[in-house]
């Protein structure tokens, strides 16, 4: 799914976008104590760097013209000073534009990652991780690369730049005016370039996140690929994103390559021009308006007037190069939150990072849905409910079955607060959960997936996952619970067993079990099961059956269920078709209507009863 990817930041003709960099420069000036260290620093060294051409001067022209080496000594002390205090200066800058990268870095990905953890499900069901990742890393490094040393540059050039035109104009405004005049066609070739590299640098961006994409679903669909032997044409669709990408980068690159040369050229024409009309002068002899040691302070003054200009077209280069990356950064951090609380609800609730759990009305678990429609697109003229209506008593355990699309799951990810009616209501103990706040109801919802997902780490560290706080004997409780235990303490470091990335040193079953235990640990009074024992063998499913009559005694529960003989045992089961309820009871009653329901059922018992014949 790259729609998301493909509509961000398409337009490759915009010039640098100030309002961006501005924004992030405000990353930067969080510690205003480092950048004030920093501009302190910078100008210190640019000072010694203007006064190295003027000691020249005042050395060629009285130690060298006068030949006397009177005051010589006084001198080389102060020449030696400035250079010992220019290597402080460079040593400290140095250090303090590493130490402000890392912290830019720091503080944009806590951002960003903050807004991740804000963002609901509908952003995850339509975002590509590709996409995710090249943000949070490549991209976020080279801003704060970007930021931390082209403020720096921007620190010493300009207070350099400008103490050089002093001394230029000081020392002979004629010659300086030479030097100057190169600077407009100069300004002209930087505008021009910059905006074809930035064209390109996009597009390199861009394609950047499909690369990163395609790497994801390369290692995640790895079974795939080689049972459906696609490995070939993987490697030649992965050939044409990166091919585009290559030739993208190569276009960049030349125009880089060609930008600086055109630079170095105009600054060397302007100190030819200066070194011509100055050289020119001098030879007048007597009749000279300036010295030999002006001369060389100017020529020093004139190679050295380019190197800052160089750097700052270096600098609007590299913005150009880095628009696209913080594009996309703030169009992350900048993502709008489709589920929010409102700020009155905030105010008694607070949210996910603080909340007034004082605040929380207990949750009995009495639900209803009143005339709720949805579409999981806005505007679509196909709903995937339309004027559902359900009514929940506290602690009903219901079942729910139907064809794949027909809404089950859309209907408990309602229930869950991942999504949000498009029009009606839905009300847990008769409020409608829009006036309370996602972690009220989440920190009281138990969801098991129908393919489990454990974080690195132990064992114990994902049963707990939920409860940090919780001890080592309510681990092991809640393992026993659900028959956990046996399996865990067969591992060779029993609860402290590492799980490996996403759980994939253990067998789906194990992972449901540990799964189950982790939401039992958290006793929520909403329980949801997502077809969770469909991807399960027979006899851990009998494991979880066993559990589930515990688990879900005295909880209002919705099952999402694949295989109906785990359902029997349901207060109600719900037949749902085309995002309606079509048959509604208990099993006994549903087997006896020998409707919808009981073809499901009949089928499913036959196949099962004909598959343990053949597996005998």
């Amino acid at each position: 799914m790259n729609g998301y990817d493909e509509q961000d930041f398409d337009r490759a003709d915009e010039r640098i976008n100030l309002s961006i960099w501005k924004r992030l420069l405000k990353y930067a000036f969080r510690r205003k104590w480092l950048v004030l260290s920093l501009v302190i620093a910078m100008a210190i060294l640019s000072t010694i760097d203007i006064m190295y051409p003027l000691l020249s001067r005042y050395a060629i022209d009285t130690f060298v013209m006068n030949q006397t080496t009177e005051g010589l000594v006084p001198f080389v002390v102060l020449y030696i000073c400035l250079v010992l205090i220019q290597g402080i200066s460079i040593v400290y800058f140095i250090s303090g534009g590493g130490k402000l990268e890392m912290q830019i870095s720091y503080d944009i990905r806590q951002e960003a990652f903050i807004k991740l953890q804000k963002l609901s499900l509908s952003f995850y069901d339509k975002t590509p991780v590709g996409y995710l990742m090249a943000r949070m890393l490549s991209d976020i490094a080279r801003l704060s690369e970007m930021i931390a040393w082209a403020l720096i540059d921007i620190f010493w050039t300009s207070t350099f730049l400008i103490g050089v035109t002093i001394s230029m104009f000081v020392l002979n405004w004629k010659l300086a005016l030479i030097v100057i005049v190169v600077l407009p066609p100069l300004l002209l070739l930087s505008i021009v370039f910059q905006r074809a590299m930035l064209k390109y640098q996009r597009k390199v961006r861009k394609t950047n996140s499909k690369i990163t994409g395609a790497f994801n679903e390369g290692i995640m669909g790895a079974v795939t690929t080689k049972t459906l032997v696609r490995e070939k044409r993987n490697t030649e669709e992965f050939k044409e994103v990166t091919s585009e990408m290559k030739h993208s980068s190569i276009r960049s690159a030349t125009l880089s390559y060609i930008f600086m040369p055109l630079v170095i050229l105009l600054g060397s024409i302007g100190t030819a021009l200066a070194l011509y009309y100055g050289g020119s002068d001098v030879l007048k002899g007597v009749h000279a308006t300036i010295t030999i040691g002006t001369l060389a302070a100017f020529i020093a003054y004139t190679t050295q007037f380019f190197e800052p200009v160089q750097t700052i077209a270096r600098v609007f280069a590299e913005m150009q190069s880095a628009q696209a990356s913080a594009e996309r950064v703030l169009s992350l951090i900048d993502t709008p939150c489709e589920i929010e609380d409102t700020p009155e609800v905030e105010a008694i609730y607070g949210d996910c990072f603080e909340p007034k759990r004082e605040n929380f009305p207990k949750i009995h678990g009495e639900i209803d849905f009143i005339d709720v429609s949805f579409a999981y697109n806005v505007g679509s003229n196909k709903q995937v409910l339309d004027n559902f209506n359900l009514h929940v008593d506290a602690g009903q355990t219901i079942a729910l079955v139907g064809e794949t699309g027909a809404g089950k799951s859309t209907i408990v990810n309602l229930l869950c607060r991942f999504y949000e009616p498009t029009s009606g209501k839905i009300l847990i103990d008769g409020v409608d959960y829009r006036e309370r706040s996602q972690a009220w109801l989440q920190s009281s919802l138990g969801y098991v997936l129908q393919q489990p997902h454990l974080f690195s780490g132990t064992i114990f560290e994902n049963i707990a996952y939920g409860r940090p706080d919780a001890t080592e004997e309510e681990v092991i409780a809640a393992a026993k619970l659900v028959h956990a235990h046996d399996f865990i303490m067969k591992q060779e470091k029993g609860y402290y067993t590492e799980v490996g990335e996403g759980g994939v040193l253990l067998s789906t079953g194990q992972k449901q079990l540990i799964s189950f235990a982790r939401v039992i640990l958290a006793d929520p009074r909403i329980f949801v099961l997502d077809e969770a024992t469909s991807s399960i063998d027979t006899e851990t499913e009998q494991l979880i059956q066993n559990a589930i009559k515990y688990v879900l005694k005295d909880r209002t529960s919705f099952i999402v269920a694949h295989r109906l003989s785990t359902i029997r045992n349901a207060d109600r089961i719900l037949v749902i078709r085309d995002g309606r309820i079509f048959e509604s009871g208990t099993h006994s009653k549903l087997m006896k209507q020998k409707g919808y329901y009981y073809d499901l059922y009949t089928n499913q018992f036959k196949s099962e009863a004909a598959d343990k014949i053949l597996d005998k």
